[in-house]
């Protein structure tokens, strides 16, 4: 059962990730999206790899997620809080600040 932590990043969680899993399906079949975000190896970005489990855990029931899902939560929460401290200056709609942040399930277009 979810402990009072897990409800708060559960919490965090659902304000901080905008984008409906459907939205953010679309996004991360995107061009911009694959292209965003620190690669390894020339794979997957860290980020677009976590985009597609924030789906899931978006379609996910409470009663079905695990302590793996809560940790990934508080990953999520922390990379969004710390990314979003680091907006740069000007027109952030084509940036690729922008589009790592939506990777991560967040668009701040839609503050």
């Amino acid at each position: 059962m979810a402990g009072e932590d897990d409800e708060e990043i559960r919490r965090l969680f659902g304000e901080l990730v905008n984008l409906k899993p459907a939205e953010l399906e679309r996004w991360l079949g995107s061009e911009e999206s694959k292209a965003a975000g620190q690669h390894s190896g020339g794979g997957e970005s860290t980020g677009h790899e976590s985009g597609r489990r924030i789906v899931a855990l978006l379609r996910a029931k409470k009663a079905d997620l695990s302590e793996d899902d809560y940790a990934h939560m508080r990953k999520v929460v922390g990379y969004i809080r710390r990314h979003l401290a680091q907006r740069p200056d000007g027109d952030i709609r084509e940036t690729r600040w922008r589009y790592s942040l939506m990777n991560w399930g967040h668009d701040p277009l839609k503050d």
